[in-house]
């Protein structure tokens, strides 16, 4: 056994890789090595014999065991240094222009979409995502049986036992903006208020977050005409065609009175979509004349004022412009859908440089 043990411990402390460390891990210690045979004949032995050969034959296996871990640590030891030496590289370089960070489509169009409505006088508001129901619901003239209201639909906070508090929800949507501005500003006004809004929906065309634009203008002689402009001198922008037309088609919401959705006519002639020609009909949103119960809530007076306001999917319209085929896709971090889709962060769109 002391021939084995230098035998073993000169061949392992000499082994050059992890291959031959398992070679002699297999001659020494495997089913068929020298010291497992050796374990074998402990049973031919007198239990005097083996008793005295027993202890000294594990104790033999333990030590080479040993020494095999101990060497195959220090081989990826060195393995690891030899790398990490190969590998080195100077993080205080300036980064490489190839590697220039993107803008997500949904923040591109949100940007032109801002720009678009500048021009036309339309000012940015913005409110909590998270807002009382009534706020999200009753300031929008939503009755308590809606079925926007359901738990199925709707994002509830969570209330802990006893708490009256009004119960606060994802906001469905970014009307209630509408009402916190009216209550700041009061009348005349003209708004638009995107961000982002919850729904329990998901599917190729719908995610449980998603982001809207609503646009709201108020004054003493305010309607539908100036309505049908309005959405016929942003989709020619948007789309950067001369003119796209707007349909009207009879429709009911409850915070608009008569209310609308909206159409652009366009073409799916080859199966490309061409807006502002052709006979076909995309719907885009809705729209209306404001309630005056909407007014009401928000401070101002509907026997003096009037106004309309719409809503639009800002998803949505970055999916038609852009040709992106899946809502989801919007929102897996996947970079290399953002370097296919993603817009220079240096470029600003605005109405005479450029929006796209």
């Amino acid at each position: 056994m002391d021939d084995l043990r230098s035998k073993y411990i000169d061949l392992i402390a000499g082994a050059a890789s992890e291959a031959a460390l398992e070679d002699l891990r297999v001659q020494a210690v495997g089913k068929k090595g020298e010291i497992s045979l050796k374990m074998r004949e402990l049973g031919k032995m007198t239990p005097e014999e083996r008793q005295k050969a027993g202890p000294a034959l594990n104790a033999l296996k333990d030590e080479v065991n040993a020494a095999l871990a101990a060497k195959k640590a220090a081989l990826a030891d060195a393995a690891l240094e030899e790398r990490l030496a190969a590998e080195w590289l100077d993080v205080t370089l300036p980064t490489r222009p190839t590697r220039q960070g993107s803008i997500h489509p949904v923040s591109q169009v949100t940007e032109e979409i801002t720009a678009i409505f500048a021009e036309l006088g339309f000012a940015v508001a913005e409110g909590p995502q998270i807002d009382s129901d009534w706020y999200n619901f009753d300031a929008l003239n939503m009755p308590d049986h809606h079925s926007a209201r359901a738990e199925m639909d709707t994002f509830y906070m969570a209330r802990s036992e006893g708490d009256d508090r009004p119960p606060h929800v994802l906001r469905t949507h970014t009307s209630p903006v509408q009402i916190r501005t009216m209550e700041k500003l009061g009348a005349p006004i003209r708004i638009i208020a995107p961000g982002r809004v919850y729904r329990s929906d998901y599917d190729m065309t719908h995610t449980p977050m998603f982001h809207q634009v609503e646009g709201l203008c108020i004054d003493t002689d305010i309607s539908m005409a100036h309505l049908k402009w309005t959405l016929e001198e942003f989709a020619a922008a948007f789309f950067e065609v001369d003119h796209i037309e707007v349909r009207f088609r009879a429709s009911h919401f409850p915070f608009t009175e008569p209310s609308a959705e909206i159409d652009f006519r366009c073409s799916w002639e080859g199966g490309t979509l061409k807006l502002g020609e052709g006979d076909d009909w995309l719907e885009a949103g809705g729209s209306g004349m404001v309630h005056p119960k909407v007014l009401q809530a928000g401070g101002v007076d509907p026997a003096k004022y009037q106004g309309f306001a719409f809503g639009l999917g800002i998803d949505r319209l970055a999916m038609l412009k852009y040709g992106i085929p899946d809502l989801r896709a919007f929102f897996e971090s996947d970079l290399r859908w953002l370097k296919h889709y993603g817009f220079t962060s240096l470029a600003q769109p605005n109405l005479h440089g450029g929006l796209s």
